[in-house]
C-alpha cells in the first residue's frame, strides 16, 4: 500500500487536492446548455466510485506496507464502515446542492461562498476531533478565508452577472451546501487510524478502504437525493431517467471525468491527513475555492460585466485566500 511518509509530501498532496477539487466543476461548465446538471451528476458520482475502486485494487493493495484493500475491509468494524458510509451520504447531499448552486450562480460565487464556509466549519470540526497543528496560525488563516468569502459575496451582489432571484437562490444554496460539506470529512477521518497507516489499529480502515466505503455511500444515496432533484428540480423543468440514458457517450464521459478528478483529490487528501492532520489537510484541500474562483473569473468570465469597485473586491478576495492558505500550511509545519 502506498502511504505518505513526511509532512512535505503531505503538503504537495494537499495542493494537488486543491487543484482537483477546484477544477472538477469545469467539466460541468463544459456541458452546460447541453446536459442538465442532475444528469451530469449521475456520471460524476459514477466517476468517484470507479476511481475509488481502481485506487483500492492498485495503490491500496500493492507493496508490503499496511493491509491490502480486501484484507482491510474484512477486518474493519461495522461502526467504522458505517462512519465512512455516513460521510458519503452527507457529502452527497451537500454536493448535489452545491452542484445546483454552480449551475445557477457560477463557479466564482458557489465555490468562495459554499466551499469557503465548508473550510471554516470543517477546520474547526476536524481540529476538535484531532488537535494537530498551531491553533493560532490555523484559525488566523481561517479568519482570512472568512474575509475573502464576505468580499466575494459583496462583489457578486454588486455585479450584474445574474438576476436578483437567481442571485439569492445561488447564494442560499451555496450556504446550505457549505454547512453540510463541513461535516462529511470528520466521519471519514474517524473511520481511519490517522496515527499509523503502516500498521493501522485493528477494526480501523486505511484511506483506500475508507474512500471506497465513502464512495459507495455517495452512490447509494444518490438514488434518493438525485431522483428527488430530477423530479423536483431547483431550476428548470423535471428530467427523467430516459433523458439520462438517451444522452450521448461524450456527455457521460465528461461527467465521469469530473468525478474522477474530484476522487483523485479526495484520495490524496486522505493520504495526507496521516502526516498533516485532518484539520490542515482538509483546510488546504478546500483552498480549492481559490482555484475555482480563478477559473470562474479568468476563464469563464463570470464577472465580465463587473465595474472597477467589483474588481477591487475580487482582488481583495484572492489576496485574503492566499494569505489564509499560507497560514494554514505553516500551522501544521
Amino acid at each position: 500500500m502506498f502511504i505518505v511518509q513526511n509532512y512535505s509530501l503531505a503538503i504537495v498532496f494537499c495542493f494537488i487536492t486543491m487543484l482537483c477539487w477546484g477544477s472538477w466543476a469545469n467539466t460541468q461548465k463544459l456541458v452546460t446548455g447541453k446536459w442538465r446538471f442532475e444528469l451530469f451528476y449521475w456520471d460524476y458520482v459514477i466517476g468517484i466510485l470507479l476511481l475509488s475502486l481502481v485506487a483500492a485494487f492498485t495503490l491500496g493493495s500493492m507493496g508490503s506496507s499496511g493491509r491490502s484493500f480486501l484484507d482491510d475491509f474484512h477486518q474493519a468494524s461495522w461502526s467504522n464502515v458505517g462512519s465512512a458510509f455516513i460521510g458519503g451520504i452527507i457529502f452527497n447531499l451537500a454536493n448535489i446542492l452545491f452542484t445546483a448552486a454552480i449551475a445557477i450562480a457560477g463557479m466564482s460565487v458557489a465555490f468562495p461562498v459554499g466551499i469557503g464556509i465548508a473550510l471554516i466549519l470543517g477546520v474547526i470540526i476536524n481540529y476538535l476531533g484531532v488537535q494537530r497543528g498551531d491553533p493560532a496560525l490555523l484559525f488566523a488563516g481561517v479568519g482570512l478565508v472568512t474575509v475573502a468569502i464576505i468580499l466575494n459575496a459583496i462583489a457578486y451582489k454588486k455585479s450584474a452577472i445574474s438576476s436578483s432571484k437567481a442571485s439569492s437562490k445561488g447564494i442560499i444554496l451555496s450556504i446550505v451546501a457549505g454547512v453540510l460539506m463541513s461535516c462529511f470529512y470528520r466521519f471519514i477521518a474517524a473511520s481511519m487510524d490517522l496515527n499509523n497507516f503502516v500498521n493501522p489499529e485493528v477494526a480501523k480502515m486505511t484511506p483506500y478502504t475508507a474512500f471506497v466505503v465513502f464512495a459507495v455511500g455517495i452512490f447509494i444515496s444518490n438514488f434518493l437525493f438525485n431522483t428527488v432533484m430530477m423530479k423536483k428540480p431547483l431550476d428548470g423543468p423535471p428530467v427523467t431517467y430516459n433523458n439520462y440514458f438517451s444522452g450521448k457517450l461524450p456527455l457521460h464521459l465528461v461527467g465521469v471525468l469530473g468525478g474522477a478528478i474530484w476522487g483523485v483529490g479526495n484520495l490524496l487528501n486522505l493520504l495526507a491527513a496521516g502526516k498533516a492532520g485532518p484539520a490542515v489537510s482538509y483546510g488546504l484541500g478546500q483552498g480549492a475555492t481559490l482555484v475555482a474562483a480563478i477559473w470562474g473569473v479568468l476563464i469563464w468570465k463570470e464577472f465580465k460585466n463587473a465595474k472597477g469597485k467589483v474588481n477591487g473586491l475580487l482582488a481583495g478576495m484572492f489576496a485574503c485566500f492566499v494569505l489564509g492558505i499560507v497560514l494554514i500550511i505553516y500551522s501544521g509545519a
